[in-house]
């Protein structure tokens, strides 16, 4: 069934709602700042952080091959995606509960409610991006697709540099746990602001993907990564620039373990963080119609290579400003790269299915935190920021490959 112009502008503006408010939400739990140094006050180490972080950006997104086949059965699917955002709200407002009354209960149950509950909301991620993935590639015009991913940058822009203010502010008017607690509380309520645009979406139906039993899905699974060699490749650039996304809470650990930083500290690195990624969306709206995903993702590279490099080059007086900021603008191009070369990959009745292969084939992502937190254990900062250099620059030889044209 052809989507027409009203039903897609409906839509953008349905799901500009939802970004609005998630970007303000998104600074009071953000995963590379807020939840590792809420981890570290609570008495976490870098072996913590490390499955932490794993779960957070790796390790959700491998059930997606669990959840994958379940959704693509549905023609509809809106329900998964209320469901999976539910979730997340549920699991935030937990969270806060927890913290404001943690005095009462022992400081390793503490941690251990913590990463359960952090594991529940990157699990209600993971679900509901199967269906955001599919919902989006084929409830707006493929003509307005880029539009979308840029203008969504700029207009949440303001909404997340007034957010890191605001979050700044909460985290020094108490101290831990109480200022955490607070975070988490904004941070549910906003994203339950945010799931009414998922409510006001009209989802137009394509045919669905029938999947009848496990062996018939992993049939599937191997035949497109047989016929599609750009999957492959996607695949493969996944697993080596999408560790870029999971340098920053080591930096954080990194600060606080060598320079004994505060929670003020933290939230001036998150407003930087914040000003790379709007900066980087508003450059990339302005360009929308001239830009190539292939010269992004080159791009990317470099960058994410220059954050460890800053570490190395001033190890005794790292610039984490000039760090976190970089790292902002590394964020908002993988975030921006990831879901635009999925949408031009796959098509429009498999893209369910693409989206699960691409989380559940994120493999190196999930388990680099780990290998992280064992290798800073082990040898210490200065192997870990090697390793990752290498891991991101052999991303150059899947970009290659890819050869994005849109």
């Amino acid at each position: 069934m052809k989507i027409t112009t009203a039903i897609s502008r409906h839509n953008f503006y349905s799901l500009i709602w939802h970004a609005s408010f998630l970007a303000f939400a998104r600074n009071f739990i953000d995963v590379d700042t807020i939840i590792p140094s809420m981890l570290v006050d609570a008495g976490s180490k870098s072996v913590q952080i490390g499955i932490m972080t794993a779960i957070m950006l790796g390790g959700a997104t491998f059930t997606q091959l669990i959840f994958a086949p379940f959704i693509s059965n549905y023609s509809y699917k809106k329900p998964f995606l209320l469901m999976g955002i539910n979730a997340r709200i549920l699991a935030l407002l937990a969270l806060g509960l927890m913290l404001f009354f943690s005095s009462s209960l022992k400081g390793s149950h503490v941690v251990w409610l913590i990463f359960i509950l952090i594991t529940l909301f990157s699990l209600g991620g993971a679900f509901a991006n199967i269906s955001y993935t599919d919902i989006l590639g084929k409830s707006i015009l493929q003509d307005s697709r880029k539009s979308f991913f840029s203008i969504k940058q700029v207009i949440t822009g303001s909404i997340l540099f007034v957010s890191a203010l605001l979050a700044k502010k909460v985290l020094t008017l108490h101290s831990y746990p109480v200022n955490y607690a607070h975070m988490f509380l904004i941070g549910s309520g906003s994203l339950l602001l945010a799931s009414l645009g998922f409510w006001n979406l009209k989802e137009k139906v394509h045919s669905r993907l029938s999947i009848r039993n496990p062996v018939h899905f992993f049939n599937l699974v191997k035949k497109e990564l047989k016929e599609n060699k750009r999957l492959l490749s996607y695949l493969g650039w996944i697993n080596t620039q999408g560790v870029s996304i999971a340098l920053l809470p080591f930096v954080i650990l990194y600060a606080k373990e060598h320079f004994q930083t505060e929670s003020t500290q933290t939230g001036t690195y998150l407003l930087f963080k914040v000003i790379g990624s709007v900066t980087t969306g508003l450059l990339l709206f302005i360009l929308s119609g001239r830009f190539k995903y292939r010269y992004l993702l080159y791009i990317n590279t470099f960058l994410a290579v220059t954050l460890p490099g800053m570490m190395l080059l001033f190890p005794h007086q790292p610039p984490f400003f000039l760090v976190f900021l970089t790292g902002g603008v590394v964020f908002a191009l993988f975030g921006i790269t990831l879901n635009g070369v999925l949408l031009e990959v796959s098509g429009t009745s498999n893209r369910a299915l693409y989206t699960g292969i691409a989380g559940a084939g994120s493999i190196i992502p999930a388990l680099f935190p780990l290998l992280g937190g064992w290798l800073i254990k082990q040898y210490g900062f200065q192997l870990f920021f090697f390793t990752f250099i290498a891991v991101v620059l052999s991303s150059l030889f899947f970009i290659q490959k890819l050869n994005c044209k849109k």
